[in-house]
Parts: structure tokens; sequence; C-alpha cells
């Protein structure tokens, strides 16, 4: 995956508070043994800790800004997108908010935008108090997109992905579907707390990865809006294969049997590594959203 060197890049997309102190009260999942029972869950790439009653308090909390707003200092460029993961994080959501946005007004209607915010350890937002462990989320209270950038690392170590910048890529687009579904009123499809391979939680997971698919149809064609021209120059065979592989290496099958040695079908919140597979590749081969029906 390559950046358009020569294009500017929308810091104001992402909030940069790497290293701040978070207010805000306790998280009840930390690291160790709870953070191995959030993975086991498989309560990744989730839409906000409230829902997996992993918040505590703090519901109208924010997170502080940064003294060292680092992606605001360093990210200015496609070139630097090409260089440091987390200016590729910037050029990523720039591209999928783009794309949205012009779908969005394509189909008349608004895409309002939803800020990615990159954290340590643990954030305080209006879903809740949350640890890295529960993963990249969205959250539907304060309309932003949660990331730990230390998770991509977990990607490759703990569930063995092969990784790269487009399974990256993958991540952020697929966060980004929920955000979709806000707007168009399908994500509190989830909320009603059933598990299982034909939940509503489960379908609206795999909506999100066909989502995905769909932005990845058009990266390489969406023009950035302060250039006219793509953000994202090209996509290889290889970089599809990298998202395909990150989509399998979190389905609920593979981090059961990697984490509890067995598979429990009825407690599934994500989808399988075949189907989330199947339906990020249904977007991306259709570039249709509404190929994306998940609920039919």
């Amino acid at each position: 995956m390559q950046f358009d060197d020569d294009a500017d890049l929308d810091t104001s997309e992402v909030q940069d508070v790497r290293g701040s102190r978070i207010p805000g009260g306790k998280a009840t999942v930390g690291g160790g043994i709870a953070g191995l029972i959030a993975l086991i869950l498989g309560l990744l790439f989730g839409v906000g800790p409230d829902q997996l009653g992993l918040s505590s308090g703090g519901s109208g909390t924010t997170a502080t800004a940064s003294s060292a707003a680092q992606v605001q200092q360093s990210c200015r460029t496609g070139q630097d997108a090409n260089t440091r993961e987390d200016c590729r994080i910037v050029a990523v959501v720039n591209s999928v908010q783009d794309y949205w946005k012009q779908e969005f007004r394509r189909r008349g209607g608004t895409y309002t935008d939803a800020p990615t915010v990159l954290f340590t350890d643990r954030i305080a937002t209006a879903c809740g108090t949350a640890t890295s462990a529960v993963g990249p989320f969205y959250c539907p209270g304060d309309r932003k997109v949660y990331l730990d950038l230390g998770f991509f690392d977990d990607l490759r170590t703990k569930f063995g992905s092969s990784g790269g910048p487009f399974a990256q890529a993958y991540v952020v687009a697929h966060e980004y579907g929920h955000r979709v579904q806000d707007l168009m009123g399908t994500l509190s499809r989830s909320q009603d707390r059933q598990t299982g391979a034909n939940s509503n939680a489960v379908k609206v997971e795999l909506q999100a990865d066909c989502y995905a698919g769909v932005w990845a149809h058009h990266a390489t064609t969406t023009p950035d809006e302060s250039t006219g021209r793509p953000l994202i120059t090209s996509l290889t065979q290889e970089d599809i294969r990298d998202g395909l592989d990150a989509a399998a290496a979190v389905g609920d099958d593979r981090i059961q049997e990697r984490f509890q040695g067995r598979v429990t079908p009825e407690s599934w919140t994500h989808g399988s590594a075949v189907q989330r597979q199947q339906w990020f590749t249904t977007g991306f081969r259709s570039g249709d959203m509404a190929d994306c029906n998940t609920f039919r």
C-alpha cells in the first residue's frame, strides 16, 4: 500500500493522546488474566466497552489533549505516511472518510466525520473507561474510534496474522464501518446483548467487514479533497491478502481455538474466520454498500 508522497494529511481527523494521563475512573479490564479473558471472548473490533460490560463510571469523560501531539507535528504528507505507522493511520482515516463523505453525498445523505483517538494503556470515553485489552472500538456515545497502536503487534504475535500496512488499514476501515452503521441506524441492532453465530452482534460486525471491503475497492480512485488525486496510489494483491489474513485471525473460532482450545459458536460476537473473509471480499469485489446486507 502506497500513498501519494505530495498529498497533505489532515491531522484534524486524528487526536493523539498517547502518553497522556486520562481522567475518569478505573477500568474494569486490564492486562494479564483480565485482558486475556477479553481476548478469549473475542471482544475485538467492537463498538464500545459499555456494550461489553467493560465500562466503569465516567460515562461522560473525555480524553485529555496530549502535550506531545505527535501526529500533528510529524504527519504532514503522504511521504510521512509511507514511512511512519502513526502517519499511516492518519492517511487511512483520511482516505476512508473521504470515501464515505463522497458516497453518502452521492446517495443524497451526509456523512459527518468521526475522529480516531490514538491512546496508550487506557482511555476514558463516552462509552466508559477501557484498556488496550479491549482492542480497537468505535464509541457511538462520542462518535470516535479508539485505537492503541500496540494492537497491531498483538495482531501478529497473539493472533497469528501476517501483519502489514493493509492489515492495519483493514482494522481502521472496519471501525469506520461502525461509524457508517451509526449514521444509517443499523448499529443499534447489536445492542440486544444476544450472542451466537446468527446473532445481530455477528451480523453487525460482518457488515462492518463488508463496508471495509467497499472502501478498499474504491481506495485508489477516491480523490483526496485537498488535491483532487487519490491519497492511496496503489493496493497490491499481497495487501489484500494481508487484510484477509487479519480478518481471519480475529474470527471468533480462531480466537476461541487459540486461547481456550475449543470453539463455542453460541458465544460468538463477531463471526468466524471464513465469514469475516467472505464479507470483506463481498464488499471488495462489488464496491457497493448495498451488497453488505448481512441481515437478510
